[in-house]
């Protein structure tokens, strides 16, 4: 039997997250960011748990991401907005489909090119009114692919050909053809995890082109190939993993965000670390997180 090319799983920041979600790692700054969708806030620390701050949110929050202009974008419910970590003000970019008010932003995700991938969901997890979405150098969101009751996991293979997005209640992730233009072909399902429990949430792609795919529900992250083999799983202290980024100087640093929501109160004294971020070491490094490029746009 081979040995794990990784270590258990460390509490980084014990912040009992209700709904921890969009980790990235902030290579400039040395720090980890991510959102608590539910609470409405955002939380920053470094890669040891250290200098630890927390703003809010006007808005449920999804994710945030820097962009070339030197801001933050973040994704709220109803809304793409500006976030300055100096002041902790938001100002308003863009208004998200005013069609569907029940709709809020989830996971996001930039690739190689600077192209910002995104989902909505129905806040209620009823409805199949969510949609993958694509900004660009233009700064303008546009609907890639549709009928989704909650999206999750954008990420991107290490040659920025393949895009991975995952419909969480279909207990599915697809895999696309992701072509120069941004322009997605050729969908189909990379991997299926009916009867397996738990469902796929957010992920991240290491440097071998392996998918790595937080299980919400099922205490931990499943891992594949990238023909999309089921590799191996790793196992978590908690049961809702919800996304997980590589950081680090090395990128060999995976920071993972949990959840506390549907847990009840025998689960959650069961489960005393559930909502926090934690940490392990990958002896393979992951890809690095990328900054949104927004042209011209202000």
């Amino acid at each position: 039997m081979s040995m794990p090319d990784y270590s258990a799983p460390e509490a980084l920041w014990e912040v009992g997250a209700t709904l921890g979600e969009g980790v990235l790692w902030h290579a400039p700054s040395a720090s980890v960011y991510f959102v608590d969708i539910k609470q409405q806030r955002i939380h920053r620390c470094d890669a040891r748990g250290g200098r630890r701050m927390s703003w809010d949110a006007p808005a449920q929050i999804g994710f945030l991401t820097p962009t070339s202009n030197g801001r933050w974008l973040a994704g709220l419910k109803g809304s793409l907005q500006y976030f300055d970590p100096a002041s902790g003000a938001f100002t308003h970019y863009c208004a998200l489909e005013p069609e569907q008010p029940n709709n809020r932003c989830n996971d996001g995700y930039v690739d190689a090119q600077g192209r910002l991938w995104f989902g909505t969901m129905d806040d209620g997890q009823q409805l199949a009114t969510g949609a993958l979405y694509c900004c660009g150098a233009d700064g303008v969101p546009r609907r890639a692919d549709s009928n989704y009751i909650i999206t999750n996991g954008p990420a991107c293979s290490p040659d920025g050909a393949t895009l991975y997005h995952t419909d969480t209640l279909g207990l599915q992730t697809f895999a696309f053809r992701l072509d120069a233009a941004g322009q997605l072909h050729d969908k189909r399902v990379f991997a299926r995890f009916a009867g397996r429990g738990g469902h796929p949430d957010g992920m991240a792609v290491d440097t071998l082109g392996r998918v790595w795919i937080a299980i919400f529900g099922g205490s931990r992250i499943e891992r594949y190939s990238a023909d999309g083999e089921y590799l191996d799983s790793i196992a978590m202290p908690c049961s809702n993993i919800t996304k997980l980024a590589f950081g680090g100087p090395d990128l060999r640093t995976v920071f993972i965000t949990t959840a506390r929501k549907d847990l009840s109160a025998a689960a959650l004294a069961q489960q005393p670390l559930a909502g926090a971020v934690f940490t392990l070491h990958s002896d393979v490094a992951g890809l690095p997180a990328h900054v949104l490029q927004l042209g011209g746009c202000a």
